[in-house]
């Protein structure tokens, strides 16, 4: 349940922001603080920063409230992500939803290349991600290498000189946080899908809703870039069936949207057109709803 929100003074004030930043928290607070602050000395352009704290337990709430330039909500339990993003939504004042998580850091001048691409770009049906370093890559999206697990152990230094210099590429398919959507289309899907709680499979869930209305560019910028962590939180949650949820409601394996709707982390080159799918690859679909239909239907 959520029992507390407030918004920034610096909204009340009337600051001009750019970014709406939604960070759902979940006990996380040191990488929280160095999240929240690389924003703050990294960014080009001004931006809202809100967060959801999630239960708050180990002094988050209390170090969210003393922070005068924040907005929040709070819930004395975790609500996962989805009810999370979608609460921050609720505080947002900007044209600009930008997702990213509390274990990430942003690199300098990370939101220029991201505002310019939406100026280029011309009109509200995109979808952007930013690029993420990781100490092990988690998709053919992001960029490996090791700058630290922890805040404990960061080699910040080491980073902001090389960050620039690890060879990547625009990529086709955005997907991940950190992600940013007009609020118009964000409105227009509803948000993140709360069947998906507390956040599993919610982010192939949120593209695809963005497909069916028209989105075809989704970009992934290799010139805007965080170092990921590596999704700290993910690691303590007991795991919604999601993989069964999205067959289930989709009628497709979510590696199929990936592959022939995205064309995740291929090479960028325009917005995208639905592929072929491959026969082979249909009855393996067949076959999948079969089973999320036995598995979701078990756990009803």
């Amino acid at each position: 349940m959520i029992i507390e929100k407030k918004q920034s003074n610096s909204v009340n004030h009337n600051e001009a922001f750019t970014f709406s930043i939604m960070i759902p928290s979940w006990n996380n607070l040191r990488f929280l603080q160095l999240c929240i602050d690389s924003i703050k000395k990294n960014s080009a352009l001004k931006h809202e920063i809100i967060v959801h704290v999630n239960e708050g337990s180990d002094g988050t709430i209390e170090w969210v409230r003393a922070q005068e330039d924040i907005s929040y909500s709070f819930s004395n339990e975790n609500i996962g992500v989805c009810y999370a993003l979608n609460s921050c939504r609720t505080l947002a004042s900007t044209d600009y939803l930008l997702y990213m998580n509390d274990d990430m850091y942003a690199c300098p001048n990370w939101d220029l290349p991201l505002f310019e691409e939406i100026n280029k770009i011309g009109h509200k049906y995109f979808f952007l991600s930013a690029t993420a370093i990781e100490v092990i890559k988690q998709s053919n999206c992001s960029i490996e290498k090791n700058y630290g697990t922890s805040p404990q152990n960061f080699n910040e230094a080491l980073l902001l000189k090389e960050f620039n210099e690890l060879p990547m590429q625009d990529w086709q398919g955005a997907t991940w946080p950190p992600n940013i959507v007009h609020k118009d289309i964000w409105d227009l899907v509803g948000g993140y899908s709360i069947e998906f709680s507390p956040g599993m499979y919610s982010d192939p869930d949120f593209s695809m809703k963005l497909w069916n209305i028209g989105v075809r560019y989704f970009k992934g910028i290799e010139k805007s870039r965080v170092y990921h962590f590596g999704s700290i939180s993910v690691k303590r949650i007991k795991k919604n069936k999601g993989y069964y949820t999205f067959i289930n409601k989709w009628g497709i394996t979510s590696s199929t949207v990936s592959k022939y709707y995205l064309k995740r982390g291929e090479k960028f080159d325009g917005p995208l057109e639905k592929s072929i799918i491959p026969f082979k690859n249909r009855i393996k679909n067949y076959f999948k709803i079969l089973v999320s239909t036995i598995v979701i239907g078990k756990n009803r």
